[in-house]
């Protein structure tokens, strides 16, 4: 599979994509057919980051580079995978850049407590809506929330799952959902508006927390669908 519109590979920028979650999704949208830029504070740390992240997988082809946020954040499609908390600020300084372009938050606000993890209730409700109030001309949508790490950046790990894809605008759902049909074994469920996000982002509490108690890396799977 490839990245979106009409099988020409679509370059996703990720921001603040050296974590284990950005690169999850950095190897899984590049072995699904998109061109990827990590992008961080530090060019050198992200091109670091990528020269370890293909050193992983010698056989496969992954079209990945590093770059400053700046630099992701003139992709086609940009990922939000900054810590939440710093999401916004991060946003906000890439403004201009992200003007009518699809932003897709996948941070959750949580906090470690003990053997579990807790939902925090960030400003405007959600990082997503926090996010959008960031950057206003951008197209935000929230997804990709309740994928283990782990899992995602191991491409041999048979992963599964359904992703949840909220957004108040229309383009923003289609093309994200369509980011997420090219990775294989996810499928695209569209959720609702962006106000859904605050629920789907406190829901990876819930999540993270049976995998701590059963030690496993399971992932969201609804019947019925």
């Amino acid at each position: 599979m490839v990245g979106l519109w009409d099988g020409v590979a679509m370059h996703v920028g990720i921001i603040g994509g050296t974590g284990p979650a950005g690169r999850g999704l950095a190897v899984r949208l590049a072995a699904g057919g998109s061109r990827v830029t990590i992008g961080s504070r530090d060019a050198d740390r992200a091109a670091a980051v990528v020269s370890a992240t293909l050193a992983r997988w010698p056989e496969r082809t992954l079209p990945i580079d590093g770059a400053d946020n700046a630099g992701a954040a003139g992709a086609d499609v940009v990922v939000v995978a900054t810590p939440w908390d710093s999401a916004p600020a991060t946003v906000r300084s890439l403004a201009d850049v992200l003007s009518g372009k699809v932003v897709v938050s996948m941070a959750n606000a949580l906090v470690k407590d003990g053997r579990e993890m807790l939902a925090l209730v960030p400003p405007r409700g959600s990082v997503a809506a926090a996010v959008q109030a960031a950057a206003p001309a951008a197209l935000v949508s929230a997804s990709f929330h309740h994928l283990p790490a782990a899992e995602m950046e191991n491409l041999e790990s048979g992963l599964a799952a359904d992703v949840l894809v909220c957004s108040d605008h229309r383009r923003a759902t289609e093309e994200t959902m369509e980011l997420v049909h090219s990775i294989e074994g996810l499928r695209p469920l569209d959720a609702g508006s962006l106000n859904q996000a605050a629920a789907i982002e406190a829901f990876t509490a819930v999540c993270i927390t049976l995998n701590i108690r059963y030690r496993a890396h399971s992932t969201l799977a609804l019947a019925g669908l």
